[in-house]
């Protein structure tokens, strides 16, 4: 991995930044800069591949959740080419779901190939 871990941690904030813009073209610039052109995105609803169906998904999951926004609730942790980082989602109103967590790995560019997201806590054994 060439890309250094300032590079990386821009990359996954600019990420989140893209979740929460309204912008839809605001929002493409976000995940051109951060999003490889064939990227993978998974969590338990959704499994996409590519920049423009990603940008796509996210002003449909913002369109049923006006207002709300996503809060990094970690640091971003990092080793070899992988990330994770918890995050929450805060309503409109204020309030806020549960803390839940994302994995993804990295190109050599420091841009993300793959997100999968996980809701919540994990299940208990």
């Amino acid at each position: 991995m060439s890309a250094t871990r300032q590079t990386i941690i821009a990359n996954v904030l600019d990420y989140v930044a893209a979740w929460n813009g309204p912008d839809a073209a605001e929002r493409a610039k976000l995940l051109e800069r951060c999003w490889a052109d064939d990227a993978v995105y998974v969590d338990p609803n959704v499994e996409l591949k590519g920049r423009s169906a990603l940008c796509d998904h996210i002003s449909k999951v913002q369109s049923g959740r006006p207002g709300a926004r996503i809060d990094v609730m970690s640091g971003i942790d990092l080793h070899h080419n992988v990330v994770r980082f918890l995050w929450r989602l805060v309503r409109a109103d204020g309030s806020a779901g549960d803390i839940s967590i994302d994995f993804g790995e990295v190109d050599a560019s420091g841009r993300l190939t793959k997100i999968a997201g996980f809701f919540g806590e994990a299940p208990k054994i």
